[in-house]
């Protein structure tokens, strides 16, 4: 069958809901408008759904006869960003963004459940359609994991990201490592105050708190395999009142990054011996407290080979482009840690039109051509998936 063809005539729906969706934005866990057009798209085409965790949507395609079972995966949420692009479809919520592609995503797995459904009696087996809510915060994924049986059965995954760093028309889906494991953590430095004429009477959480931020960053040139990666970096600290009074108290908020899951694992205990131990030569004490927000996420090398064939299938092999992993973090690897998973980058980038600007940027936007090369994968990868 010829997705490519089939689909011509849902593209100019993907971009409508992808329109909605960008001047309807929600933030993670209060995706509930968002969950209830998608309810309504389902109802429309007759494809049976339940929610989850109050705002999840799992709905299931079955073939003409039985067979596997894949899971496609979208997320819903927007970031609470003031959006300053001057496009007919601005965000209308104050404060609130699409700035990083979900409404794409959405509209892409409801453009290729219109696809799949059409065409449901020429393949056998089944497919989940995941749409999840709280990527952004790391929390989606593995909320359903823990309150549904999302994966009973399912023998593959595969997921898209729209990518602003590779060109429009573009697609990579190498295997191995593609997106960092996320650590969010805070720490809290207990000294002891007093006047800053007197420092012999004190305990300076500020001096205490430099030198863990400095000695945390032997974690990674001296403590961490120079062959892996491992980020740690201190974004925000506060301590102290005025200027003459030595801080008591010291609150360091930050975040780690790693591609293996060795490196991972053993990121909380190099933390506590780095915070006991500086804060044991000034005399003061420290108090860890971590959000292992997400794993690596790792493709599958035998899912990437079919997903490569289905991008060749569309678009043929010039499709295909490397593009390094990346320190971002994404939920999608809690599923790619229990089942074979392929997650792609589907390029946004287009300089011509002006559409350049960074995820999490005020003025994000994506190449809305790029709708119909989601919505395709998403279609073709899932039949290619199920006839082998």
């Amino acid at each position: 069958m010829d997705i490519k063809s089939i689909s011509d005539k849902y593209r100019d729906y993907v971009v409508e809901k992808r329109r909605y969706f960008h001047m309807n934005p929600e933030p993670s866990f209060c995706e509930f408008n968002t969950s209830k057009v998608v309810q309504s798209e389902l109802d429309k085409l007759g494809i049976e759904y339940e929610v989850v965790c109050d705002v999840a949507v799992v709905a299931r395609i079955k073939g003409k006869n039985d067979g596997k079972k894949i899971l496609l995966r979208a997320d819903m949420d927007a970031l609470e960003v003031v959006e300053k692009n001057d496009v007919v479809y601005k965000s209308q919520k104050e404060g609130l963004m699409h700035a990083c592609g979900h409404d794409g995503h959405t509209a892409m797995l409801l453009g290729a459940a219109h696809i799949l459904n059409e065409v449901k009696d020429y393949f056998d087996g089944e497919v989940v359609l995941f749409f999840q809510h709280a990527e952004e915060v790391a929390k989606g994924a593995k909320d359903v994991l823990d309150n549904y049986p999302l994966l009973d059965g399912v023998e593959g995954a595969f997921g898209i990201h729209l990518w602003q760093g590779v060109e429009s028309g573009k697609i990579s889906l190498e295997s191995g490592p593609r997106m960092a494991a996320a650590d969010f953590f805070k720490i809290t430095i207990e000294g002891k105050s007093g006047h800053g004429s007197m420092p012999s009477d004190t305990i300076d959480a500020v001096v205490v708190a430099s030198s863990v931020v400095m000695n945390l960053q032997h974690l990674v040139s001296r403590n961490t395999n120079p062959l892996d990666s491992l980020v740690v970096t201190i974004g925000k600290m506060e301590a102290g009142t005025r200027f003459n009074v030595i801080a008591g108290e010291a609150v360091l908020e930050g975040t780690s990054r790693s591609f293996s899951d060795e490196v991972w694992k053993g990121i909380p205990e190099k933390l506590e011996r780095v915070i006991k131990g500086t804060c044991d030569a000034y005399g003061a004490k420290g108090v860890l407290e971590m959000d292992r927000a997400t794993p690596p996420l790792v493709n599958d090398g035998k899912m990437s080979d079919i997903l490569r064939d289905s991008a060749i299938k569309l678009y043929g092999e010039s499709s295909i482009v490397k593009y390094e992993k990346t320190t971002g973090g994404e939920d999608f690897a809690y599923i790619s840690q229990r089942v074979p998973s392929v997650f792609a980058f589907v390029g946004i980038r287009n300089d011509e039109k002006c559409i350049n600007a960074a995820h999490h940027n005020d003025r994000f936007d994506i190449d809305e051509d790029s709708l119909q090369i989601g919505m395709n994968l998403y279609a073709q990868f899932a039949i290619d998936f199920l006839s082998k």
